[in-house]
């Protein structure tokens, strides 16, 4: 195992190839078109392009990715997180090319993938489990039976993959058919099937989990807890650990059921086991992703171990020594995910070329990147390209590092969730040093009843800007003003230093009255109302996606809609996409 190709891109991409670099081994990227020049592939040792622009022509094309693994001579695989990490297929086909796969066995993925077995698996061992249905269900009428008998709200997941794709919550009865609809429709998208089971939701629950590492010999580790509850969409942005403010019972519960479902399900490699935690104490397994998490950081921090190159020496072969499990934890850590994502505009993506990456430093902080000034964050794949790490000897510390680093990092081009960030770290739901007020949904409730965003700018604004530097009251202030006003002597005194302009996706520069214009850029799914149909002024007309993101967008007034695009079509921001006709 001297050769890795890594099928993957981004962070996690130069995360594994670094690991290889520290054990010994030669990493090998693989790249798509707009990924040719992408900071994971000039930093492995070797490269192969796989020809395609879009995830189903490259990261998910198994294979493609077989043959460059077996023409560049690698003799081993690693997923990442992500595209293939979890599935079945891909590493039977790897195994079957003469390849090691880093990864669990083919059957321990399918055994625990399909998060319908996973439950039998859990139910097995005793893990504490909400109802649920037995397994997919076929329609949405069995969504609407279901909640009838175990009530509202409910949570229609897709039983293959994971990372929160294809998963809705239903809070309202009116809202079970199109929530069934968009989990399926979001599951095919995401994994290549839409099958969906339905279980109850345990109202403002934290989402706590634990991380596992077993090897090929039966020996299977929880090297402890995390926290996971400040989500949008179902997808995470900060993460954890240790978990804070668990009881000691519900520590241990969390332990033991993560070690047991995968002793049970023979797996080997990293992975973790998710629950929730409702507020009224009761725990309910989630279920398993049977690869490395993109949050797998704050564990390292944590416990002073190495996944990647423990993922890389389970493969191997080697066996664990179980005094791992049992190294104290070693202080705190945060991590805050950095997307291209406009919180000014409900978390819309915003793909872009980054023309200022500035990434904080000092004690106690890391930050794993995919990209550097200049980097191009392309709208096909997800909006994750930096994660920030801060390690303290307790959480307060942690958190006060946190607000120093987030207050130094500076991202321009594109918009990114810093925004946000630098606001939850203030907030005494999350801050609070007694107890933790924030759950999974916390974002889009309480939250965003509080704090209101300004938007970034779009590129029709931003284009008109230009940067410069002022002092107000002995501190140093970054300008934007726009590009035509005369300047005078703030342009042209000491320290003025005009730079390029920061912008996002998003604008309707040149739209008129009546047309439907593109919210993000990306791709059109689907339409929700025929052509030539009457819509109501602020009714969802057509959906769009980007960086796997679903966007609705509405008609502008009321009227007669006129599409002007079909779907697939691919479209910038602020692009007509048909016109609703007075």
């Amino acid at each position: 195992m001297k050769r890795i190709l890594i099928a993957n891109r981004g962070e996690i991409a130069v995360r594994i190839a670094r690991a290889c670099a520290d054990t010994g081994r030669t990493s090998i990227a693989v790249y798509a078109d707009q990924d040719a020049d992408a900071l994971h592939v000039r930093v492995a040792d070797e490269a192969v392009a796989l020809e395609g622009s879009t995830g189903a022509e490259t990261y998910l094309d198994i294979e493609k990715l077989v043959r460059a693994a077996v023409e560049s001579g690698a003799d081993a695989v690693h997923p990442g997180y992500g595209f293939r990490s979890e599935s079945a297929e891909f590493a039977r086909a790897v195994q079957e090319a003469g390849l090691v796969w880093i990864g669990p066995s083919p059957e321990a993925i399918e055994r625990l993938g399909d998060k319908v077995s996973a439950r039998r698996i859990a139910e097995s061992v005793g893990a504490p489990l909400v109802a649920g249905t037995p397994g997919p269900v076929e329609s949405a009428e069995a969504v609407v039976a279901f909640a009838a008998e175990h009530g509202l709200p409910v949570a229609i997941k897709a039983a293959h993959g994971g990372g929160g794709r294809g998963m809705r919550v239903a809070w309202r009865e009116d809202e079970l058919v199109e929530q069934y609809e968009a989990a399926v429709r979001e599951a095919v998208q995401a994994f290549g099937r839409g099958e969906c089971f339905v279980e109850r939701f345990l109202d403002r629950p934290r989402h706590v989990e634990v991380q596992v590492l077993a090897d090929q010999h039966g020996t299977v580790l929880a090297l402890g807890t995390r926290d996971c509850s400040l989500q949008r969409r179902n997808q995470k942005l900060v993460e954890e650990a240790p978990a804070p403010f668990l009881t000691p019972e519900q520590e241990s519960r969390l332990l033991e059921s993560a070690a047991g479902i995968c002793r049970a399900a023979g797996y080997a490699g990293a992975g973790t086991v998710e629950f929730l935690l409702g507020a009224e104490g009761d725990l309910s397994f989630l279920e398993v992703n049977t690869r490395l998490q993109v949050e797998h950081p704050v564990t390292e921090e944590t416990s002073d171990l190495d996944l990647v190159a423990w993922q890389l020496r389970v493969a191997a072969g080697e066996a664990l020594d179980p005094a791992l499990a049992e190294r104290r934890v070693r202080g705190h850590a945060l991590e805050f995910r950095i997307n291209a994502e406009d919180p000014g505009r409900g978390f819309l993506p915003g793909p872009g070329t980054i023309t200022r990456f500035r990434a904080p430093a000092g004690p106690g902080v890391r930050v794993d990147a995919g990209v550097e000034s200049g980097s191009e964050v392309p709208g096909a794949f997800d909006s994750l390209f930096a994660k920030l790490i801060v390690w303290g000897p307790d959480r307060r510390t942690a958190l006060a590092r946190s607000r120093r680093a987030l207050a130094e990092f500076e991202v321009d081009g594109i918009p990114t969730v810093l925004p946000f960030h630098r606001a939850v770290v203030e907030h005494p739901a999350f801050a609070a040093e007694d107890a933790l007020g924030v759950h999974t949904r916390w974002i889009e409730t309480e939250f965003a009843e509080e704090h209101e965003f300004q938007p970034a700018p779009t590129p029709a604004e931003a284009a008109g800007v230009t940067r410069t530097w002022i002092e107000l009251d002995g501190r140093r202030v970054r300008l934007g003003l726009p590009a035509g006003l005369a300047l005078g002597a703030v342009a042209g005194g000491a320290g003025a230093a005009p730079g390029p302009a920061g912008g996002s996706a998003g604008g309707a520069a040149g739209a008129g009255e009546g047309d439907v214009v593109a919210t993000i850029a990306g791709s059109v799914v689907h339409w929700l109302v025929e052509d030539g149909e009457t819509v109501e002024a602020g009714q969802s007309v057509v959906v769009m996606e980007a960086m796997k993101m679903e966007a609705r967008v509405d008609a502008p007034r009321a009227g007669t809609l006129r599409h002007g695009v079909e779907p697939g079509a691919q479209l910038a921001a602020g692009e007509v996409l048909g016109r609703v006709e007075a």
